[in-house]
């Protein structure tokens, strides 16, 4: 059986937000919480969370079979720090790693649609596609992981591995644009809630 890894990256300050986005309300839940339930649900064997700032008021709600939480003092360098952070602590024996963000909720029905297409793909990157722009979550390979542990924010980070396999990429066309959402300030967030989120 395949076996597939999730990095979730929870690090940041939020500041945009001026709340925690991880402990943000979503489908009646903290949207951390939503994310690593999605993420089981659409077929990942484990999750890594990485938290940074204010880790401690996020802990408490990460849990389950195959959860793990790491915290990455770097945070405050950028995601590509969190990331990596996540790499270290995922299965050798992965076969594919799913990237996202906290503040990107997506439904398990998208994970598992993603995660299989990756699986049948002979692809290396496996991305959403709504109305020609790549959306999130990005599966990749388990070829790639030695160049993901090396990505930095000032190399462009996960956009410049995407870009260097740019024509190997498996679009996968979602008619939703909840692949392009990102909660990144409170319009947003009411916005999606209402949309997305009850």
């Amino acid at each position: 059986m395949p076996y597939v890894s999730a990095v979730l990256t929870a690090a940041g300050e939020s500041s945009r937000m001026g709340s925690l986005k991880a402990l943000l309300s979503w489908r009646g839940v903290k949207l951390v919480e939503y994310q690593v339930q999605s993420l089981i649900a659409g077929g990942a064997n484990e999750v890594v969370v990485v938290l940074g700032y204010e880790y401690d008021k996020v802990i408490p709600y990460i849990a389950g079979v195959g959860v793990e939480c790491v915290v990455n003092q770097e945070y405050r360098n950028g995601r590509a720090t969190s990331i990596r952070t996540g790499l270290a602590k995922i299965s050798s024996k992965t076969d594919a790693i799913v990237i996202l963000g906290v503040d990107q909720p997506r439904p398990p029905e998208l994970v598992s649609l993603l995660i299989q297409s990756q699986l049948r793909s002979d692809k290396p990157i496996t991305m959403p596609s709504f109305e020609g722009q790549g959306g999130h979550p990005v599966i990749f390979s388990s070829a790639l992981r030695n160049e993901l542990s090396a990505i930095s924010e000032k190399d462009q980070g996960l956009r410049r591995i995407v870009e260097s396999y740019r024509g190997m990429i498996n679009r996968v066309y979602i008619e939703n644009p909840i692949v392009r959402l990102d909660l990144n300030t409170p319009e947003e967030y009411a916005n999606s809630k209402r949309t997305y989120g009850s």
